[in-house]
């Protein structure tokens, strides 16, 4: 007789303010994504195309918070995730897209759209289906409670990978000498 089937978590992931590398990392776990996959069940993820977390066990978020509406994607997943990961330098500390933070953002902004090389008769976009600009980048843990970081720009497909089975297993995940990078 087999054995009975461990009930799958339920994993959601998204990417605000960053490149996407997290998620290619990720992805990067090669043939380790069918093992994956016998213990998750996807949510709101770029792999299944759903566009509002439900309730998880598990949220994974790349990227720091440059809009309001990163803000609410993260709010929505701090609320419905009972575990918060953040992935990445750009969740973790903002990354590279907040190092507009040291820029005055009206000066930036004027900088892109009004004055910069090339610009003629110029306007700073303010249609109403863009999201309002944030005053900088801010990290996850800046905005919501985050449980756990997983650093790295981006973590290497073997950390997440040992993150997750840890986690996975009940145990209290452990990035050793090898998986953490602060590049």
């Amino acid at each position: 007789m087999n054995a009975p089937a461990r009930p799958r978590v339920r994993l959601a992931t998204t990417s605000l303010a960053g490149c996407f590398g997290c998620h290619m990392s990720l992805l990067d776990i090669d043939e380790r994504l069918f093992a994956l996959l016998d213990r998750v069940e996807f949510d709101r993820t770029p792999l299944t195309d759903i566009k509002a977390c439900g309730p998880c066990d598990i949220g994974l978020v790349e990227g720091g918070a440059s809009n309001a509406e990163n803000v609410e994607v993260l709010r929505e997943f701090r609320r419905q995730c009972r575990i918060l990961i953040a992935l990445g330098a750009c969740a973790v500390n903002g990354g590279l897209p907040a190092q507009r933070n040291h820029l005055d953002l009206e000066d930036c902004l004027t900088q892109v759209y009004l004055t910069g090389p090339g610009m003629q008769n110029g306007r700073i976009p303010d249609d109403p289906e863009l999201p309002l600009v944030l005053d900088k980048v801010y990290p996850l843990h800046e905005i919501v409670r985050v449980d756990y970081f997983i650093p790295g720009c981006p973590p290497s497909a073997d950390a997440i990978w040992a993150f997750l089975t840890q986690l996975l297993a009940g145990q209290e995940p452990v990035l050793g000498h090898g998986l953490i990078a602060y590049d």
